[in-house]
């Protein structure tokens, strides 16, 4: 199977499916910007006109937003890399007791220095063709997501207060330490693969962090960002692009069947993922909250001026004018999802996550419905939020349970039915 792969290292010209990526255009300051306290409509033009076809949508409308996204939230994302290197490090065809097949890949693209991304493949064993695959950042490195003594151990910089960590660097008693929240034998058995990697190999989660992504691709820059550079969660971002780069090569993945999963932070890291590639074919956002999937002018939960104020490095320094005039935001969180439109999105949360606005979320996926009803996509199939336990599978998806902030085994079924509805069950 597969066997010149194997062999060596795999040299992959690629063609992204990014879209949205350009040169920075003349944007009024955040000072000149309009208030408005009730959410703009996604299918207005910031110069006003209505939009009422498809073609306007696809045309103007979407690609404005993601200009905008970038300017005044994220930053820009640079340009996909001509090539991504790839080398297979190590392959276990007997992983999880023969039902799987775990590889090992590091990635490299860009100049020289740029950071290296290390992606976990797990790949069902009794499959019948390609299998669609589940792709996400985790919080911990590849090691914590199973108890397996032989996956590389992360040597990446990490938050003290993670398991197993000393002096901000894994141990071997990390391994194993997020199982629980990834789950990968459910995954497995329910006929999918998982890619993962960890967020801190692309750019470790604090501010001015000098081996972060950013100052090395696609060159060399200034130590303290400008207003309008790409912060850590479009970086995070930009990386799992690079991941769906592999992924789309690899024979034992269905191109056409990449779903983007994160929880909290990471979560919105899926949603900006999905909405500049196409690639993507479902966004999975988990409990994302405020930057991600609920509401700039929210009532509920963080504020963009607590998130900037405790994550400096997520956004762009524009972002910081919005703190204390978020009416002045130019869209909200529905546009984002609305620019992922025609493909699914899911919204997950938990009863007791208040800080992460549930109902808002709810909201956001009310007004991001109309872009779908246009393309002919259907939408959100509800007129107020579910019961706790009940999944909306309509193309715009949302579920909400009773308990925490956390991703868990019962989350993981949702995930899976959600991708079942959308893709079709995988061929076992």
């Amino acid at each position: 199977m597969r066997t010149a792969f194997i062999a060596a290292a795999l040299l992959l010209i690629v063609g992204s499916g990014q879209t949205g990526v350009a040169a920075e255009p003349s944007f009024p300051e955040v000072s000149k910007l309009p208030a408005r306290a009730d959410l703009p409509d996604p299918l207005v033009m910031f110069n006003g006109e209505r939009v009422t076809t498809k073609e306007q949508w696809l045309d103007k409308r979407r690609p404005e937003l993601k200009q905008l996204f970038q300017h005044y939230m994220y930053g820009y994302l640079p340009a996909p890399p001509a090539k991504v290197e790839a080398k297979l490090e190590r392959e276990d065809k007997q992983a999880l007791g023969g039902k799987a097949t775990l590889r090992e890949v590091t990635l490299s693209f860009g100049p020289p220095e740029t950071p290296k991304i290390y992606l976990l493949l797990i790949v069902p064993n009794d499959r019948k063709g390609p299998a669609p695959v589940f792709l996400g950042l985790n919080f911990r490195g590849n090691h914590s997501v199973l108890s397996d003594p032989k996956i590389r151990l992360s040597t990446s910089w990490m938050p003290g207060n993670y398991p197993g960590v000393k002096d901000n660097r894994a141990t071997d008693a990390s391994r194993g330490t997020q199982a629980d929240a990834w789950n990968v034998e459910q995954i497995i058995e329910r006929g999918y693969a998982l890619a993962t990697i960890y967020n801190g190999d692309i750019a470790p989660d604090r501010p001015d962090a000098p081996e972060r992504l950013q100052l090395h691709y696609p060159k060399k820059a200034e130590a303290k960002p400008g207003p309008h550079d790409w912060g850590t969660i479009a970086a995070w971002s930009w990386g799992l692009h690079r991941a769906v780069d592999y992924l789309v090569t690899d024979k034992d993945i269905e191109k056409d069947k990449i779903i983007v999963v994160g929880h909290s932070r990471l979560g919105k890291t899926a949603l900006v993922a999905a909405a500049f590639d196409d690639r993507i074919a479902i966004s999975m956002p988990h409990q994302a909250g405020c930057g991600g999937t609920a509401p700039s002018r929210g009532k509920i939960g963080e504020s963009v001026k607590q998130i900037n104020d405790r994550f400096p490095h997520w956004f762009t320094g524009a972002f910081k004018e919005f703190n204390d005039q978020t009416d002045r935001l130019p869209f909200d969180q529905h546009c984002l999802a609305a620019i992922v439109a025609p493909r699914p999105v899911l919204f997950t949360n938990a009863v007791e996550d208040t800080w992460a606005n549930p109902d808002g979320q709810f909201q956001m996926l009310q007004a991001a419905d109309p872009v779908y009803r246009l393309l002919g996509a259907g939408g959100l199939d509800a007129k107020k939020a579910p019961e706790t336990n009940t999944l909306i599978d309509s193309k715009l998806g949302y579920f909400i349970r009773p308990g925490k902030h956390s991703m868990t085994k019962d989350d993981w079924k949702v995930f899976l039915d959600f991708a079942d509805k959308h893709l079709g069950k995988p061929k076992g």
